[in-house]
């Protein structure tokens, strides 16, 4: 890949080095966390846009510490081409589990921080340092209004950014 495209690229995903001005999750159990989950709603990157169906499946890899990534999603509609992002994760925080380095492309490796979640691991919140991103995540791919917006009002508590968040297209 040339070096232009990793500039643009990381001009549109990094947090750079901005410092974090929300809270993150004190504590995170990496073997509930790793897991499927369907992305319900966020502040999306452009490689995100028109996705319906969007998944993210969490595996962990012991051999190589890491956590890979699959992100599949139909494009631009229900009946629309599947496409798949791999990625892979490290946990950088080891005593909270809660934030990680995300390398969408190598030799990327993004700031990926689990602000909030409940306690039985049914849904999280997952954002970056400069918060222009957002991801909502369920175990379920249904989720009442009502409950989307008890999970913003977390968010919005943790001091992350609430604006321009939109649902992505669940219908399975």
């Amino acid at each position: 890949m040339k070096i232009g495209v990793i500039c643009i690229i990381m001009s549109l995903l990094t947090s750079c080095s901005t410092k974090r001005s929300f809270e993150i999750s004190q504590q995170v159990d990496i073997d509930r966390f790793v897991k499927k989950w369907y992305v319900i709603a966020g502040r999306f990157t452009i490689f995100e846009e028109g996705a319906h169906n969007p998944v993210e499946l969490y595996t962990w890899s012991k051999n190589k510490d890491r956590i890979d990534i699959d992100f599949s999603f139909l494009k631009d509609s229900f009946d629309g081409e599947k496409k798949t992002i791999e990625q892979k994760a490290w946990i950088f925080d080891k005593k909270s589990n809660a934030h990680w380095k995300v390398r969408p492309i190598w030799p990327l490796k993004l700031d990926y921080y689990i602000i909030a979640h409940d306690e039985k691991y049914s849904w999280s919140a997952v954002g970056v340092n400069n918060q222009k991103y957002l991801w909502i995540m369920a175990e379920e791919w249904k989720m009442s209004d009502e409950k989307l917006q008890n999970i913003i009002s977390i968010v919005k508590q943790k001091g992350y950014s609430i604006e321009g968040i939109q649902r992505a297209p669940q219908n399975w």
